[in-house]
C-alpha cells in the first residue's frame, strides 16, 4: 500500500512538473517560501485523496494506532465511549491460522528416528497441558519418537488420571502424525535391547532448541530411550513460526478431551445458554492454598493470618513477603467481591448470568455473598450437573477440564490473577476469534479499589475502564514477544485479506502485533511471569 500511494505521489508531481516546465525553478526559488512548498505538497495529497480515497483513511487509521484508539474512539478530545463489553468489534478481521509451511517436512518414521523420547509432565492440569504440547515440539527439534507422555500424579492435586482418561489418546497420535510419530509405549524388543534403563534428565527452564540438539540428542542417540522429567516451561517461549505453528496444532486440536469429558462440559454449557443468551465465566482462583500461597492479605483480621499462615508452612523455600508490597505489584488475585465491581464498572448489569470456575472458596458463602448480590444469577458445575458429576469428584483434572470446556465456550471469560489457565485460555480464545477474555489490572485496580469509597460510583466506572485498557483480550494486545506463546500465540492469528473499504460500522482492523509497522515490538513481559513460572503451582486447580 505504502510503496502504491508513493507512486501516485511522485507521478502526481512529474504531472505537474510536465504541466509547468519552470516548475523545478519554481521549487528552488529563494523567493517563494517553504510554507507554499508545504501547501503545495498538501494540496497535492489531498488531491490524491479525493481521488483514491487512500491516504486520508489510512492517515486516520494509523492515528488509531498509535494512539490505541481500538477501545475507545475520541467523541471530543475528551470523553471516551466505552467497547462492547461482550464481544471485539474487530474479531471478525482476524482468524487461527496452523498450516504447515510447503518446506515443513513431514515427521520422521518410527524406525528412521533418532530414539524415544519419555515425557513426564508436572502440575494441574493446564500446567501439564503446556509439557505436552511443548513435548511435541522438542520431538520435532530431536527428530524422536514422542511416547504418549506421563501425567504427574504426585502434585498437590494428588489426581492418578493417565493422559487416557483426560485426553483423546488415538485422536492426539492421529492428528499428529504428519508432524511427529507417536506412539503409546516403547517397543518390548527396544526395552529388551537396552543395556541400561532410559536415561532421565531435567533439561533448565526455557531451553532453546539448540540446547537440545547440543545436550540432549547426544544422549538419545547413544541410549535409544530417553526420559525428561517435570517437563514444564522447559523450551524456549520464542521459536520460528513453523515451531510456534505446531505448539497451536497440538494445543488447539490435537489435545481433545475424551468423550465422557465433553460430554459433561458440553451439558452445562447448553444449561446456561438455554437460561441466558449469553453468560461470563469467572476463573476466582480464591482457594485457601492459592491465597497462602500469594502471601497477600484480604481483610480477614488476625484469624485469616493464622490460617493462610498455617498452609503457607507447606512451602519450605517460600520467601517472606509483604502483602502491601504485593498487593501494590498487582501480585495479589481479587477477592470475589472486587472481582464483582470491576464488572459492574466495565457495563455488565445484575441480571446477567456468572459462571464460576473455582475450587473452594476461602471463606464459603460469606465471601460469595458480596458477589452474589452484585450478580444473583451464579452458578457452578456442581449447581448445575450435580448427579452427572459424581463420576468426577475425584479426579481434579478431570473436573479442571469441565471447568475449561464452559470457560472457553463462554461469551466473556474472566481470569482472575495470571495462573495456568488464564493464560492457557486466553491464548485459545484468541486464537479462536478473540472472543472477550477479561484480565483485572490488579496493579491499577488494587489502588482504585482502595480509594473507591471517597468517589462516587461513576467516577470509579470511569477509572475502571480507563485502567482496562489493553486487558480486554483485543487483537492488538498480541505484540510480538510479548508474555508466553501459550498466552500470546501471535504466529498462529492470522489477518484477513485487507479491504480498503471501511466496514459498515466505521471501524478499521486494528494490525495484528504492529505486523506490517514494527517487527521490533515492545518485548514487554506480564510482570512476573517468571517468578510464577518458578514457584510451585499453589492451589491453581485447573
Amino acid at each position: 500500500m505504502g510503496v502504491g500511494k508513493s507512486w501516485l505521489l511522485s507521478k502526481n508531481l512529474a504531472v505537474l512538473h510536465h504541466t509547468h516546465p519552470n516548475a523545478k525553478h519554481v521549487f528552488c526559488s529563494r523567493s517563494i517560501s517553504w510554507s507554499v512548498v508545504c501547501g503545495l505538497l498538501l494540496f497535492v495529497l489531498g488531491l490524491i485523496s479525493l481521488l483514491t480515497g487512500h491516504v486520508v483513511s489510512h492517515l486516520e487509521w494509523y492515528s488509531q494506532r498509535f494512539g490505541h484508539r481500538t477501545f475507545y474512539s475520541s467523541l471530543d478530545g475528551n470523553d471516551r465511549a466505552l467497547i462492547d463489553i461482550w464481544e471485539s468489534q474487530y474479531s471478525k478481521y482476524y482468524y487461527g491460522c496452523k498450516e504447515r509451511g510447503r518446506h515443513f517436512s513431514p515427521a520422521v518414521l518410527e524406525r528412521m528416528s533418532n530414539g524415544y523420547l519419555l515425557i513426564a509432565t508436572s502440575g494441574g492440569l493446564n500446567q501439564q497441558r503446556t509439557g505436552i504440547t511443548d513435548a511435541v515440539v522438542v520431538a520435532r527439534i530431536l527428530n524422536a519418537t514422542l511416547v504418549v507422555p506421563e501425567l504427574d500424579h504426585n502434585s498437590f492435586w494428588k489426581d492418578d488420571s493417565d493422559f487416557a482418561n483426560i485426553f483423546d489418546v488415538n485422536w492426539f497420535i492421529t492428528y499428529l502424525a504428519k508432524d511427529v510419530t507417536i506412539v503409546k509405549r516403547v517397543p518390548d524388543k527396544v526395552m529388551r535391547s537396552m543395556e541400561k534403563p532410559p536415561y532421565t534428565m531435567r533439561v533448565p527452564r526455557k531451553s532453546d532448541p539448540e540446547y537440545y540438539l547440543d545436550q540432549v540428542l547426544p544422549i538419545l542417540l547413544r541410549r535409544r530411550v530417553l526420559q525428561l522429567t517435570k517437563f514444564d516451561y522447559r523450551l524456549a517461549n520464542d521459536l520460528d513460526d513453523e515451531l510456534q505453528k505446531l505448539r497451536c496444532r497440538v494445543n488447539y486440536h490435537a489435545l481433545r478431551f475424551t468423550k465422557p469429558i465433553r460430554q459433561l462440559g458440553q451439558r452445562i454449557v447448553m444449561r446456561m445458554q438455554k437460561m441466558a443468551n449469553r453468560y461470563i465465566a469467572v476463573h476466582l482462583r480464591f482457594e485457601p492454598d492459592m491465597l497462602a500461597f500469594s502471601g497477600c492479605y484480604f481483610g480477614g483480621g488476625e484469624k485469616e493470618r493464622q490460617e493462610l499462615g498455617e498452609i503457607r508452612k507447606r512451602w519450605t523455600t517460600l520467601p517472606d513477603l509483604s502483602p502491601d508490597g504485593e498487593r501494590k505489584r498487582g501480585k495479589c488475585p481479587l477477592s470475589p467481591h472486587e472481582v464483582g465491581l470491576m464488572l459492574r464498572a466495565l457495563g455488565f448489569t445484575n441480571d446477567t448470568y456468572l459462571y464460576v470456575a473455582s475450587g473452594e472458596i476461602y471463606g464459603g458463602d460469606e465471601t460469595m455473598k458480596p458477589l452474589k448480590d452484585l450478580f444473583p444469577n451464579i452458578y457452578t458445575k456442581e449447581m448445575l450437573v450435580e448427579e452427572e458429576l459424581k463420576p468426577f469428584l475425584s479426579f481434579s483434572s478431570r473436573l479442571a477440564a469441565i471447568d475449561y470446556i464452559v470457560c472457553d465456550e463462554s461469551n466473556v471469560f474472566v481470569a482472575n490473577n495470571n495462573g495456568n489457565m488464564a493464560r492457557i485460555l486466553a491464548g485459545r480464545r484468541r486464537y479462536m476469534g478473540h472472543k472477550r477474555t477479561i484480565r483485572p489490572n490488579a496493579k491499577k485496580l488494587s489502588a482504585l479499589l482502595m480509594a473507591r469509597p471517597e468517589m462516587d460510583w461513576d467516577s470509579f466506572s470511569r477509572k475502571v475502564k480507563e485502567c482496562q485498557r489493553g486487558f480486554m483480550g483485543e487483537p492488538d494486545e498480541m505484540r510480538p514477544g510479548r508474555g508466553e506463546f501459550h498466552e500470546y500465540p501471535s504466529s498462529c492469528v492470522c489477518e484477513k485479506p485487507f479491504i480498503d473499504e471501511l466496514s459498515e460500522d466505521g471501524i478499521r482492523p486494528p494490525k495484528l502485533a504492529f505486523r506490517n509497522l514494527t517487527m521490533g515490538a515492545d518485548s514487554e513481559m506480564n510482570e512476573g511471569n517468571e517468578e510464577s513460572f518458578e514457584l510451585p503451582k499453589a492451589s491453581e486447580r485447573t
